[in-house]
Order: structure tokens, then C-alpha cells, then sequence
């Protein structure tokens, strides 16, 4: 016998409720709040995932939330397969929820609860916000299906906010998406899809799977737009067998209005934002608040000729135009940052170009001599050649790319199918 406690608050109320469980089941469930005592009477006698499906109000559903994540646990049924879902509260999430229903399995959403920055300007469009959670979890009880919410807010800081930070310390452009989705995320979605017997994990991401050269590898998704093979392409290979991404083959349109006709509250919800814990902040002010100090230095060419000053090297990055504060004959562009002697070093786009690169932390996931690269989110792939590494790889661009930055991800195609991925450690 077990007892967990779940507390919340909102505005100046406070929920809190205790619920003792036996053998999987809750026998005992008392608290005080609004609407904490209609809540605790109707999840005695259930188990976990059944009382996770209890509609309740927002304030009583928070505090039992908290106190469910912990004993959440399952075996898998016997008549159909269950899925874990990933909530975020979005119409991209809601309708891969609807999908997995429809193809005959029992899904149950999961919604992370993860760090926002509190001084950001609007930390509740992100998708890991406390409104993103309540919208997640009534989509989930407005169709009957368990909600739980999985709070990481310090994990996350840790996994992924510090090493964020640490990476513009060193004069790096990290992409923090690569690693919450190609780690972080899914590494504790699927811990709790094991916890609740659930044999796969589905998501909202528009990516596919496919067979290539006789691995099962991740592929762009069809919407060439919203693809996001990119920001998943470090996903250890060995999950893909317990993942699958329902809109693979949809366009966002398609989404939208298959949400519309099914009556989804999310149907004309914004699109959550990138990076979400800045919550709506800009990263440079985001960087001093948390710890890079703002210090005058030199903006220099490339002959170390100073042409201006700067208020810190880590607010700059390759390819960056805006902001230098220096003017010449033409064009300059921030060229690199030198974290050592806090110096910017600028110059015309031409030296921007870069087609020798070295990637760390990387893997080749099937043998590869040549491939498409792209070396970030929005940029175009362009061709390369492959060069394995001990603990990477090299590559050798057909043409010269512009505005490579250190610290973001290097993925390799062959085809639709990712063959590759690691950090950009050098360009030249």
C-alpha cells in the first residue's frame, strides 16, 4: 500500500489531495479545495488510469494530476494495444490523439510539464505552459481518454536550459530543440509508456519512418513545410520501433481542418513557439539573465582592425547582419565569436562561406559516402561528402554554405530517410 500527494494552486485557492492505493488500485482518497471532495469520491475504487480520465475542475484536476504521476502504472490489455500519446495541448497533438483511437487502440495522453522562463513576456503560448496542460488534458476528458501530466520542470533545467546556456558561454549557437526532442523528450515519454503498459509512444510531429537499406530509420515528414525530421534527427535509433508519428503524411491544412470537423477546441489554437522556455523572450536577454554577463569588446575584421564595440560575444552568432553596429563599403556580417577575448570579428559575406566541417557527437546510421546535409532547421540541404569519424564525422560540401554555427546539428538524407546526425563542432 502506497500514499501520494498531489497539491496545487491557482491564483489565491489551493487544492491539495491524498490518495492511498493498494495493489494498483485506489481505495482511499481525501483532500480539500474546490472540488477536490466530488473528485475524491468518484476515483475511489479505480485505478490509476481510470481516475486519470475523471473530469474535475481545473484547480482539483491539477493537485490530482501531481499525485497520480507517481503510481501511474498498467498492464497492457488484453483486446487492443495502447498508446501513449504526447500532449501539448495543440491541434497537432489533439487530432494524432484521435488518430490513434480511430486505428482501434487505447490511447492515453501525457503531457510534460516543462521550465519557462518567469520573467519571459508570454510564457502561456508555449507548449509546456500550466495553460497548455489544462488544454491537453480537457481535450483528453472531453473523449473519455486518461490524462496525466508529468511535472520536469527541474529535470529539464538541467537536461536542457543549462546546457543551452553553457553552449553561448563557449561561443556557440546551440539549438535547444534538438536535444529536449532528440533526448530529453522522448527518453521520459517512453519511460512512462513502459510504466502504464502501453507498447508505443505516438506524437504530433510531422515525420515518418521507413525502411532503409534494411534499417528502420526516421524520414521527413510529407509537408515539406512543417517537416521535422531535423529537430528529431538524434532520436536514438533503437526507440523507433515503439514510436510512430500519426500526421507523417499530412499537411498541416489537412490537420487543421480534420480537427475542425471533429469539433477539437484546438482546431484554431496558435502555433506553440520554438525554444519554449524563453517563453516569448528574447535569447540574448534570456542569456544575461541567466548568467552571461554583459561586457564591452571589440567588433574587428578578419586583419583584427577594430571597427566598433560590442556589449558581449555571445549575443552574436554566424551570419548574423543586424546589430553589429558597424557600417562599411558594403555588407558585413558577424563572421565568428571569440569567447576568450569577448571579440566579434566581422565581415562581407563572401567569407561567410564554409564547406569543410567537422561534427562531434555523431553517428552515421547506416554506412554513407555521400549525402544531403542540413546544417539548420530552415536552411536548404545542399549535397556533401561523408567522412566517418571516431566520434562523428566530416563532411565536405559540393558548394559552400553560409552561416554555419557550432553548436547547431549537422543531418545527413539519403533520399527522404535520415542517415545521420550530430553537433557542428567546426567549419572552415
Amino acid at each position: 500500500m502506497v500514499e501520494a500527494v498531489g497539491n496545487a494552486v491557482r491564483g489565491g485557492d489551493l487544492a491539495w489531495i491524498r490518495l492511498t492505493v493498494d495493489r494498483g488500485r485506489i481505495v482511499g482518497a481525501a483532500g480539500d479545495g474546490p472540488g477536490v471532495a466530488a473528485l475524491a469520491r468518484e476515483i475511489r475504487g479505480r485505478d490509476a488510469l481510470g481516475a486519470a480520465a475523471v473530469a474535475a475542475t481545473p484547480l482539483a484536476a491539477d493537485a490530482l494530476a501531481e499525485a497520480l504521476a507517481p503510481v501511474a502504472a498498467g498492464r497492457p490489455p488484453r483486446d487492443c494495444a495502447r498508446v501513449a500519446v504526447a500532449m501539448s495541448g495543440g491541434v497537432d497533438s489533439a487530432v494524432a490523439l484521435l488518430r490513434v483511437r480511430e486505428a482501434g487502440a487505447e490511447p492515453v495522453g501525457v503531457t510534460l510539464r516543462l521550465w519557462t522562463d518567469p520573467a519571459g513576456p508570454d510564457g502561456e503560448r508555449v507548449c509546456c505552459s500550466p495553460s497548455a496542460v489544462v488544454a491537453a488534458r480537457e481535450t483528453c476528458h472531453g473523449l473519455g481518454i486518461p490524462h496525466f501530466t508529468l511535472d520536469l520542470r527541474e529535470e529539464f533545467r538541467h537536461a536542457v536550459v543549462g546546457p543551452f546556456v553553457a553552449g553561448y558561454a563557449r561561443g556557440e549557437t546551440p539549438n535547444p530543440c534538438i536535444r529536449c526532442n532528440g533526448s530529453f523528450r522522448f527518453a521520459e515519454l517512453l519511460g512512462f509508456a513502459r510504466r502504464i503498459g502501453a507498447e508505443r509512444l505516438a506524437t504530433g510531429h510531422y515525420a515518418r519512418l521507413r525502411e532503409h537499406r534494411g534499417r528502420l530509420l526516421l524520414a521527413r515528414g510529407a509537408d515539406a513545410e512543417k517537416d521535422q525530421s531535423y529537430m528529431l534527427a538524434r532520436l536514438d535509433l533503437r526507440h523507433l520501433g515503439r514510436v510512430s508519428f500519426p500526421l507523417g503524411d499530412w499537411t498541416k491544412g489537412e490537420t487543421r481542418a480534420y480537427a475542425a470537423a471533429h469539433g477539437l477546441a484546438a482546431a484554431g489554437r496558435a502555433e506553440s513557439q520554438e525554444a519554449c522556455f524563453l517563453a516569448g523572450g528574447d535569447y540574448r536577454d534570456f542569456l544575461e539573465r541567466h548568467g552571461l554577463a554583459t561586457a564591452d569588446g571589440p567588433v574587428t575584421d578578419e586583419a583584427g582592425r577594430e571597427l566598433g564595440r560590442h556589449a558581449g560575444y555571445w549575443r552574436f552568432t554566424p551570419g548574423q547582419r543586424k546589430g553589429l553596429g558597424v557600417a562599411g563599403a558594403r555588407p558585413l556580417y558577424a563572421l565568428r565569436a571569440e569567447p576568450r577575448t569577448n571579440t566579434v570579428v566581422v565581415g562581407p559575406r563572401e567569407r561567410l562561406g564554409r564547406q569543410a566541417i567537422g561534427v562531434r557527437n555523431g553517428r552515421l546510421f547506416v554506412p554513407v559516402a555521400r549525402a544531403e546535409v542540413k546544417l539548420r532547421y530552415r536552411s536548404p540541404s545542399a549535397p556533401a561528402r561523408v567522412e566517418p569519424r571516431a566520434r562523428g564525422f566530416r563532411l565536405r560540401l559540393d558548394s559552400p554554405a553560409y552561416g554555419v554555427a557550432p553548436g547547431q546539428a549537422a543531418v545527413l538524407y539519403e533520399d527522404d530517410a535520415v542517415v545521420g546526425a550530430g553537433l557542428i563542432a567546426s567549419a572552415s
